[in-house]
């Protein structure tokens, strides 16, 4: 296969970490580094709690929705904010209120005062913040960087973060459980918000004015949903997107039911299979940070998308540890090439002024629509099983890559145009293979 075959290929040290060079994204990049890793141990450990305190994947499914749902009312409005607001004081105030929401956690946990209505509550909570978080985080990284050729490779940069703390996270968490419990995952996550919280406050960051001939936030939405979903190439990504996340992103729920129920293991077997959905995940970010042009990442999309489905479906009949690690790093791989892909290509297309709109509906493509399918997920699940509700999500994850592939070359008549006249595309300019294959965002 063209993509897993280009992986194999060597790439540079320095084009891979070329956006180290500037200050303010190296202090980013360590913040997040610690912080991050500390997300997703409370990820791991949250989900282990609530089966551990309800016995229920439906319960599992609901308390996730509830952390969820908040990014699919909400999102749009952080994307509003980022572009209306200073994104670096915006960032501020969301990790500080994540710290303190992992502070309360880990309190009631500690203290053996939890119970599943508190779980709910917090998750709302954090996903009210994430909601605000996700489309501002990403519209600030073009803040970081000085030159624009840079920013994919930023990107792409953030998205290695979230998949090396998804590689480590819950490897730590899963030990963790085992030994002391869940609680001291949620505290250690607690702390690690302060890196990133220092990292922002030591960044000398020069004010970027939005220009808008609009004066209300109404206007400003309704204007961001028009130019969205007014261009296919924009709208059959984000509708791609969003269906991957609906059906296939819903696996993370049932981790719990793998490990336990089907795989026989413990909190170390959650862990580990979390772990090889990391390593999958950051290898495709290595690729795509190597990567020296955006052109061609619309036939990527569709190759990662039946990846990451087939890898789904090739999970969910595994009943070995070491062939499900396996398919879950398939599976890693194809969701993080086809997320960060999609990312890549509407940032390389869209505005300035209308950036953060842009990205929080793509975040709500992404992360937004999860809830529904964690709460379908467990719903599903509780009536024909984890292995099959994974199965027949992963046949719509192929289903979809296949539509999607039968659109491109429509897709690419329009989107080539913006490429040329942004000076991405090397034949018309002079040869010159501008690293202008602008962005791909982090994650978190």
């Amino acid at each position: 296969m063209g993509l897993l075959s280009s992986l194999l290929t060597g790439r540079s040290t320095n084009d891979i970490f070329r956006s180290l060079k500037y200050r303010n994204y190296r202090l980013f990049f360590g913040g997040q580094s610690i912080s991050l890793i500390g997300t997703w141990m409370q990820r791991v450990a949250m989900g282990w709690l609530v089966y551990r305190l309800s016995n229920s994947v439906l319960v599992l499914g609901i308390v996730t929705f509830a952390g969820q749902i908040p990014g699919f009312l909400l999102t749009p409005f952080g994307g509003l904010a980022a572009d209306r607001y200073n994104r670096h004081k915006l960032l501020i105030i969301t990790q500080i209120l994540s710290l303190i929401q992992a502070a309360i956690l880990s309190l009631l946990v500690l203290t053996d005062s939890v119970a599943i209505w508190h779980l709910v509550f917090l998750n709302i909570f954090l996903g009210t913040i994430n909601a605000f978080d996700m489309p501002v985080r990403q519209a600030f990284v073009v803040e970081m960087i000085g030159k624009r050729e840079d920013l994919s490779n930023a990107i792409a940069l953030s998205s290695s973060m979230v998949n090396t703390a998804k590689m480590l996270g819950p490897s730590i968490a899963g030990i963790l459980i085992a030994a002391v419990g869940e609680g001291m995952c949620f505290l250690l996550n607690a702390i690690s918000y302060l890196a990133v919280i220092a990292s922002l406050f030591l960044m000398k960051i020069t004010k970027v004015k939005t220009k808008s001939s609009l004066t209300t936030a109404w206007e400003q939405l309704k204007s961001g949903f028009a130019y969205a979903f007014g261009f296919a190439p924009i709208k059959y990504i984000i509708a791609l997107l969003a269906l991957v996340s609906l059906t296939g992103m819903s696996y993370i729920v049932l981790m719990p039911v793998f490990a336990r129920d089907i795989l026989h293991g413990g909190p170390r077997t959650l862990g580990f299979l979390m772990g090889a959905s990391g390593i999958g995940a950051l290898t495709g970010v290595v690729y795509l940070a190597g990567r020296k042009s955006v052109l061609g990442l619309e036939k990527i999309i569709a190759i990662a998308s039946g990846l990451f489905g087939i890898g789904l479906i090739c999970f969910s009949l595994s009943a070995s540890i070491w062939t499900s690690m396996f398919f879950m790093l398939l599976a890693g791989l194809g969701m993080m090439v086809q997320m960060a892909s999609c990312n890549i290509v509407l940032q390389t297309m869209v505005d300035d002024d209308v950036r953060g709109r842009v990205m929080s509906f793509y975040a709500m493509a992404f992360m937004g629509v999860t809830p529904f399918g964690s709460l379908l997920a467990g719903g599903l699940a509780h009536r024909i099983g984890a292995a099959n509700t994974v199965l027949i999500n992963g046949a719509f994850c192929v289903l979809g890559s296949v539509l999607f592939a039968m659109k491109i070359p429509s897709l690419r008549k329009m989107v080539h145009p913006i490429y040329a006249r942004k000076g991405i595309v090397p034949e018309v300019t002079k040869g010159i293979q501008t690293a202008t294959e602008l962005s791909v965002p982090p994650e978190d």
